[in-house]
């Protein structure tokens, strides 16, 4: 396992790159295939991108391959959300009471050239693009493939195939087929959709509102954000759901009913956006899902990772950074010199999948706090009191969003235990009264943590009991 074996990696998107890159550092030969161009070479975008929230488990990735430098003049750091109303009011939320802790809106196309260039510049790795994978011999350890230059069809063997084709993945689909060894799936889909939008920058290529935020438009049932680029422009996002409600992506039909849409409900983005008709008919709506399955591999010889093992909706901002660290785990695994890549394979899926698991859940329950609960009045209470409580203890203190945003080393499963016992004791508290904003920090954290313990022993006690 330690010698120059070859290694085929099916996807060349964020994780494959990245799993190409680190991998041609250790010594393997790489061969990597991409179905579509490079983008590189061609702009290949087609209204499907939803900008990246790239944070601490991103950069612990970049650092592990060296190149955090390089991939931080792409970002622009976003402090918190700037939540608009009806009215084109404003109030920003903080992401974190402590100051150096922040998301950055970031490319998917640039980050992904960058780690595709760092790759490349290994002898041992080579990404061949235009090449379609048709179907995987997950026995054989084989892969079918078809050149869409030429239309040729070829078959391409090594020591081991990992698949990093994302949610549509043709190896998970080929596991699920075969009906060769017990293979569970489950695909799950919202019954919204999102369609990207945006808003240009001014003459001058300035931004049109506050660059470093998120900017979110909750309306309970649906909701729009917008992420800042580097040219000044905001890729703008909204989710609505496909048929249901008074408004759906089903019957904004025409122009006119866009704009009157627009006006109702986010009249201040609709002054910043005398493209938005153009672009709603010009990108697709997309659907939203989850994927989970298991077992990710196939008696070492084949492993999904990334989307294709666990694809999540992206209301957390946690896809990329899950997807990149799984290649930090990956890589600590092979730091063990186990003795066979079956080894490793399992070792990677059982110390990895309650993770993911957990932030596919976070995503969702994030979806209904961005659309809906970020414009409550208790919810914003509770977010005042942990500002508070991170600012003034930034070490006894972390929110459940900092937990799984800003600290790499709790697992996601973790910091949703954990997380989701301080929400329900902090919301509990400030319905029955017991605490305010208003209150000393000393009193607050007191309070907290003992009725944060309460509800973790109820639910251990509630969770032995359906054991």
């Amino acid at each position: 396992m330690k010698g120059r074996q070859n290694v085929l990696i099916i996807g060349a998107g964020l994780c494959g790159s990245l799993l190409a890159l680190r991998l041609g550092q250790r010594g393997y030969r790489v061969s990597v295939y991409e179905k579509r161009p490079d983008l590189r070479k061609t702009n290949i975008s087609a209204g499907r991108s939803i900008n990246l929230a790239f944070s601490n488990r991103g950069a612990k990735a970049m650092n592990m391959v060296g190149i955090l430098d390089k991939v931080l003049p792409l970002c622009i750091p976003m402090n918190g959300r700037m939540l608009h109303d009806k009215e084109g009011k404003t109030i920003f939320s903080p992401y974190s009471g402590r100051e150096n802790e922040y998301i950055n809106s970031i490319s998917r196309s640039e980050l992904t050239a960058l780690l595709m260039s760092e790759a490349e510049k290994h002898t041992n790795v080579s990404i061949y693009f235009n090449r379609q994978c048709e179907s995987v011999d997950f026995e054989g350890t084989t892969a079918f493939f078809k050149d869409l230059e030429t239309n040729s069809e070829f078959i391409e063997d090594a020591d081991i195939i990992i698949a990093t084709d994302g949610a549509g993945s043709v190896l998970r689909k080929d596991y699920f087929l075969s009906n060769k060894f017990l293979f569970s799936m489950s695909q799950e889909f919202l019954s919204h959709g999102y369609k990207e939008l945006s808003i240009l920058p001014t003459s001058n290529g300035d931004f049109k509102t506050y660059k470093n935020a998120l900017h979110i438009w909750p309306r309970k049932d649906f909701m729009l954000i917008a992420l800042p680029n580097l040219d000044g422009s905001f890729t703008v996002t909204l989710f609505l759901d496909f048929k249901n409600g008074t408004y759906n992506f089903k019957d904004l039909d025409s122009s006119e009913k866009i704009t009157e849409f627009f006006k109702k409900e986010f009249p201040d983005a609709l002054l910043l956006m005398p493209n938005l008709t153009d672009d709603f008919f010009k990108n697709p709506s997309s659907p939203l899902g989850t994927v989970k399955c298991s077992p990710w591999n196939y008696k070492g010889n084949t492993l999904l990772m990334g989307d294709a093992a666990h694809a999540i909706v992206p209301f957390y901002g946690q896809g990329m950074n899950a997807s990149f660290e799984d290649v930090t785990v990956f890589d600590s695994i092979l730091d063990r010199s186990l003795s066979s890549w079956e080894e490793v394979f399992e070792t990677f899926e059982q110390e990895r999948k309650r993770d993911t698991d957990a932030i596919a859940e976070l995503a969702l329950d994030n979806f209904n706090e961005m659309k809906d609960h970020v414009s409550n009045d208790i919810f914003r209470i509770k977010r005042d009191i942990e500002m508070i409580l991170e600012k003034t203890f930034p070490e006894r203190y972390s929110s459940k969003y900092s937990m799984v945003t800003f600290n790499e080393n709790i697992g996601y499963r973790e910091a949703m235990i954990k997380g989701r016992a301080q929400d329900k004791a902090i919301l509990n508290l400030i319905s029955d009264g017991k605490i305010t904003s208003y209150q000393s920090p000393d009193i607050l954290i007191d309070i907290i943590e003992k009725a944060t313990n309460e509800v973790l022993e109820d639910d251990a006690i509630a969770k032995s009991l359906h054991k």
